[in-house]
């Protein structure tokens, strides 16, 4: 419905009705992120193959960004943007179908009970007896798949204490996490924010050669579909990986899981580092360099955000902590406006100084991989230890 309505909005929008644009990009972006978080919940229907999923749904969010690049060579093709927008807002007519009748009406479980059905589904009756066994299996499921052989379980009369949300969302993992995310997350939005005058300044103004690197760097934008999935393969294969010997052992299976993010972290942090030296050295040419590590950093990010959470947390959290998550990120990502000022103003367009402090960042956040690597460590030999 929000992407709808902001399409429509564009679409209809004219140089006297400008101020619509302020009321269409929210929606344009709360529309998009609630339609990624809704269906991240379908990766529960891949099993081992989960995490791919995940990431390949956040590489296909990321390329989407491809298709302003697809509406601006139409509209050098003289289509109009109304029609552009309009042609948008159909095509999510099959979003709409696909919701009412493939999606469930409630959360995808994970790990999925026995004999799982989704989509159209007929006799009330049915439906709510099929929901009671599901959850009463999914119960099962989820302490076997959460506990490790080694740990506790509750005897009867007794019951696990199930983690709140809360506990999950002041504790250290998730605050690391958090600046992870935040600190990547602002180095890409200060880069696309400063894009059109970093070109500007190194082309030394040539209109044409901005728009060639401008296409360039819109084109590589669609490859993000093609990398994020890599990062969640390699999440897949080293979580089964290290399961089956955690198995063997009979240390946590849990730990195990969370100890396979860690690469996926590591590169991310050292991709963004390449990303943001790069984009700090002034030669046109090495900006193709820029884009690539860009768009695959960016790809990484998103899918490995979403991958670790599902993860390091309890799976009824996920989306609160995930919603939670990128709420706090994008508040962190406003200090942009005043980077930007400092830039124009008592930098005199010299992002230099800028530049340097976002390698630093940059490197801050290979803490977060490091302190998960430590987490995990005693867990191998002491499973009670787990949070």
């Amino acid at each position: 419905f929000f992407y709808t309505s902001a399409t429509l909005t564009i679409a209809f929008t004219s140089a006297d009705t400008a101020l619509l644009l302020f009321l269409a990009m929210p929606m344009l972006t709360v529309g998009g992120i609630l339609f990624l978080i809704t269906n991240l919940q379908i990766g529960n229907l891949f099993g081992k193959h989960r995490l791919t999923i995940i990431t390949l749904y956040n590489g296909a969010f990321d390329s989407s960004s491809a298709v302003f690049l697809i509406i601006k060579l139409l509209y050098e093709q003289d289509v109009s943007l109304r029609a552009s927008f309009i042609f948008l807002s159909v095509c999510s007519v099959w979003h709409v179908g696909r919701t009412f009748l493939l999606m469930p009406r409630g959360h995808i479980p994970y790990p999925l009970p026995p004999n799982y059905s989704y989509g159209l589904c007929f006799g009330n009756s049915t439906i709510k007896e099929e929901k009671k066994t599901a959850e009463h299996e999914n119960v099962e499921l989820q302490s076997k798949e959460f506990l490790s052989p080694k740990e506790e379980i509750p005897g009867p009369g007794q019951q696990q204490k199930p983690r709140s949300f809360w506990s999950c969302a002041f504790s250290r993992r998730f605050a690391w996490h958090l600046v992870w995310l935040s600190v990547i997350q602002l180095c890409h939005y200060l880069f696309i924010g400063t894009f059109n005058s970093l070109l500007s300044n190194l082309a030394s103004g040539d209109r044409v050669l901005v728009s060639t690197y401008t296409n360039a760097f819109a084109i590589t934008q669609f490859f993000g579909v093609l990398c994020a999935p890599w990062n969640g393969l390699l999440m897949d294969k080293l979580k089964e990986k290290y399961q089956k010997e955690a198995q063997k052992t009979g240390s946590s299976t849990l730990a195990a899981a969370l100890f396979s993010a860690v690469p996926s972290l590591a590169l991310t942090s050292l991709l963004c580092l390449g990303f943001a030296l790069c984009a700090s050295v002034p030669i046109l040419p090495l900006q193709y360099a820029t884009f690539i590590l860009q768009v695959i950093c960016r790809s990484f990010l998103y899918g490995g955000n979403a991958a670790f959470l599902t993860l390091a947390f309890p799976p009824e959290h996920f989306g609160k902590l995930l919603g939670l998550m990128m709420a706090l990120s994008a508040i962190v990502s406003l200090l942009q406006f005043p980077i930007f000022t400092l830039i124009k103003g008592p930098l005199q367009n010299d992002p230099l100084y800028v530049n340097v402090m976002l390698v630093l960042a940059t490197l801050l956040t290979l803490v977060h991989p490091f302190l998960v690597y430590r987490e995990c460590q005693p867990r191998k030999e002491s499973p009670s230890a787990i949070a």
